[in-house]
């Protein structure tokens, strides 16, 4: 499964949410690509972005991906130094990751694969090729994965 997601919109949370429940019901059957696509009225959601690839840079993506969607109020550069020490980041590499080039190519590489499948909006997933816009519950999800696996058995 693929998700274009903005760590500050609220659908987004939803979403991730839902995506846990998802990696818990099917463990060995589904993996989770995680994409930014940070919305330009979201101030945040770009610096957030940065501040989960840097944490990715030192092995914890998912670690802060979780905290910035649990804390989606809390959002800014403090916040996000603050969990990359409470992470046992290397917090001064960390916020010379937030500044490298490498990690703004990687947004912009995200941004630019969501323009090409035509998803504005978050959040957009692609589960085997089918997409899904908008926080479904995890019925559909599992509706779709569940007939997936059927046509592969």
């Amino acid at each position: 499964m693929v998700e274009f997601s903005d760590f500050q919109c609220p659908y987004c949370k939803r979403g991730a949410d839902t995506m846990a429940e998802v990696l818990k019901a099917y463990p060995n059957d589904v993996n989770l690509v995680f994409k930014n696509l940070p919305l330009p009225f979201h101030k945040q959601a770009g610096p957030a972005a940065k501040a989960a690839l840097a944490a990715g840079k030192q092995g914890k993506f998912w670690e802060m991906h979780d905290r910035l969607f649990n804390n989606q109020q809390r959002l800014s550069a403090g916040f996000y130094e603050e969990q990359a020490k409470d992470l046992g980041l290397d917090v001064e590499k960390f916020k010379t990751d937030l500044n490298d080039p490498e990690l703004e190519k990687q947004l912009k590489a995200d941004m630019d694969l969501a323009q090409k499948h035509g998803i504005s909006g978050t959040p957009g997933f692609f589960v085997n090729g089918v997409e899904v816009r908008g926080a479904m519950p995890v019925d559909h999800f599992k509706g779709i994965i569940d007939r997936w696996l059927k046509e592969t058995a």
